[in-house]
């Protein structure tokens, strides 16, 4: 039985000024994460409206914390919040994120809660939280990017309930772990340090050495371990969450496949560069993206064959 199989929403898509608003939602996508945008691309022409909207929903979010700097980012998040609750209650403000969005949850069953946990994710950012645990920063995963897995999988319809949302969850946390290991040295110029207290002592690593990579010290192999360590826990969940995308409907699963695809080859290009997270940032090309849209088609049929 399908839990979630939405409708074709109507033509008022193509029509101005949603058609403008989606098309703001769509430009913000591509230009913040070419990564997501190439999977968003692959949905159906609404769904991948849906998504667009969801995803700038999320970024206006994070770019509030991002450039938070004066005491006005608190009552600016609460802002932000006020606009996502005015959407779902379909009184949008008059912004294009807010038009697309008040769309894409008229038409989508996408979870209002979703977005009050992203909420307190963000939250986390903007009050400075400490990660004294691997449980801490699982938290902070889940609740800034494991949700937008709640929120996308209502687009693309899907089977299996709770726990095709757990696979979903699985595959949203490993991607921003995965953000967290690339970004390291980008995040410390913040003043933010997302490793676990216990695991950077675990591995002879301190804050005080994280900053003296940052000033171009030589990485060692307590920090490489590290990475490795983290790297293969983000392995595990992008093997774990691949197990619901067959159960994705339509579209989904060959957009979802691909987005997590370039995801993890982001990991692939940090492994082959050292773990040097300081001097560079990790990428995936745009060729290797392309080249990843046979392999995941392929391997969706393996995933087809091995769940159905």
């Amino acid at each position: 039985m399908t839990e979630f199989s939405p409708a074709l929403p109507s033509t008022e898509l193509c029509r101005p000024p949603l058609a403008q608003a989606v098309q703001f939602c769509r430009d913000l996508t591509r230009h913040h994460s070419k990564t997501f945008y190439l999977g968003s691309r692959l949905f159906s022409p609404p769904e991948r409206a849906a998504v667009w909207a969801v995803y700038a929903a999320c970024r206006a979010g994070d770019d509030i914390v991002d450039e938070a700097g004066s005491g006005d980012s608190g009552h600016e998040l609460r802002e932000w919040r006020g606009r996502i609750d005015a959407a779902f209650a379909g009184h949008p403000a008059d912004d294009p994120i807010s038009r697309a969005l008040a769309w894409a949850v008229a038409h989508y069953p996408i979870p209002h809660s979703a977005f009050a946990e992203l909420h307190e994710g963000l939250n986390m950012d903007l009050r400075g939280h400490e990660y004294h645990e691997l449980d801490d920063l699982l938290l902070y995963c889940r609740r800034v990017a494991g949700v937008v897995g709640f929120m996308v999988a209502p687009i693309s319809g899907y089977r299996g309930g709770a726990e095709t949302l757990h696979y979903a969850l699985q595959l949203g946390q490993a991607m921003q772990l995965t953000n967290v290991l690339r970004d390291v040295g980008e995040d410390l110029g913040r003043g933010r340090v997302y490793l676990p207290q216990s695991l950077l002592a675990e591995y002879g690593l301190s804050r005080a050495a994280l900053e003296r990579c940052r000033q171009g010290e030589p990485l060692g192999p307590g920090y490489r371990a590290l990475m490795r360590h983290l790297g293969d826990l983000a392995r595990e969940g992008y093997a774990e969450g691949r197990a619901g995308i067959p159960r994705l409907e339509g579209r989904g699963p060959l957009a979802v496949l691909t987005a997590a695809r370039a995801y993890e080859g982001i990991l692939d290009d940090l492994e082959r560069a050292g773990y040097d997270n300081f001097g560079r940032r990790a990428y995936v090309s745009g060729r290797r993206k392309l080249l990843m849209l046979p392999q995941a088609w392929w391997e969706l049929r393996t995933l087809d064959a091995a769940h159905g």
